[in-house]
């Protein structure tokens, strides 16, 4: 969002910026609290009560906004909410549990997507005009669709802090796990450093293609992504 401003916010009609800069406060206030919920919610349901004390389980975005979290989802397109306090201990299965956990998160993002991209259907079912569809088409799909998998596609690298490496944890042995788990902080840098200069641009692209055209096709559309 911040570059397409910086590039192209002279030119562009004020109200279109407004939509723009209206669409991604849903995203900030709205889809990263919902990811944060979803893990909240599921720890809860397995039988770890942690994300419940810890005040997680509600919707108020600002207990679970990061600063540079949401920095990065502005100027990026990928970002990051508190994480979610666990106690696997709690769990009946730990691994398995937690893995389940970390995948509520990026679900919920992919079920965001999908119902912006029905909703953008419904438009073009009701033969709007081609400016609200293209308004919708902005919206829904360049914005909200877009940035919701590619938030989800980014959270699934098995990389420290992001879901993926909880996912992936069921799976590897608990050696691999812990060495992840103690250099925790490089991982981050390094994924950082990767984010800015645009080396996982082509790979994440990739896959949100692959992916948003499998909700395309369930909604009935042709793959915008």
């Amino acid at each position: 969002m911040l570059y397409t401003i910086l590039k192209n916010g002279a030119q562009m009609p004020f109200w279109m910026l407004m939509l723009i800069i209206f669409s991604y406060a849903i995203l900030i206030f709205v889809m990263l609290p919902v990811h944060e919920m979803a893990h909240a919610f599921v720890a809860v349901k397995l039988g770890d009560n942690t994300p419940r004390w810890h005040g997680r389980l509600r919707f108020n975005p600002l207990a679970h906004l990061d600063l540079w979290g949401t920095l990065l989802l502005v100027v990026f397109g990928f970002g990051y909410a508190k994480p979610v306090p666990v106690n696997p201990r709690n769990f009946a299965r730990p691994k398995r549990d937690m893995a389940l956990t970390a995948l509520a998160g990026p679900l919920s993002n992919v079920l965001i997507a999908l119902v912006a991209l029905l909703l953008f259907r419904m438009v073009q079912l009701a033969n709007a005009s081609y400016i609200i569809e293209l308004y919708a088409g902005l919206v829904l799909v360049d914005i909200i669709a877009g940035v919701s998998l590619s938030l989800a596609v980014f959270n699934l690298l098995p990389v420290p802090p992001l879901d993926g490496s909880r996912i992936f944890a069921a799976i590897l042995p608990s050696r691999w796990t812990y060495y992840m788990n103690q250099y925790q902080q490089y991982f981050t840098i390094g994924v950082m450093f990767l984010i800015a200069t645009g080396a996982l641009n082509v790979p994440l692209g990739f896959l949100v293609h692959y992916l948003g055209g499998i909700l395309c096709a369930i909604v009935g559309l042709p793959n915008y992504f």
